[in-house]
């Protein structure tokens, strides 16, 4: 399966999962999209982006981190 944007709660899962060790609560926005763009099922365009939708994935992946 190819993750866009706005599969924001399967975004949170890989990365959760590619990123054990890091507390959702406290990154960087930059770095937050870094790693969506180099998750290997990523299939968007980077510049699609925004901070609405960084939040939606950060708030995601902090439900998952719980």
């Amino acid at each position: 399966m190819k993750l866009k944007w706005t599969d924001t709660h399967e975004i949170a899962m890989q990365l959760a999962e590619a990123h054990p060790d890091i507390d959702p609560k406290y990154i960087r926005f930059t770095d937050l999209h870094r790693w969506v763009c180099a998750l290997e099922d990523f299939a968007d365009l980077p510049e699609h982006s925004g901070e609405k939708i960084l939040e939606a994935i950060q708030a995601a992946w902090i439900d998952e981190h719980s």
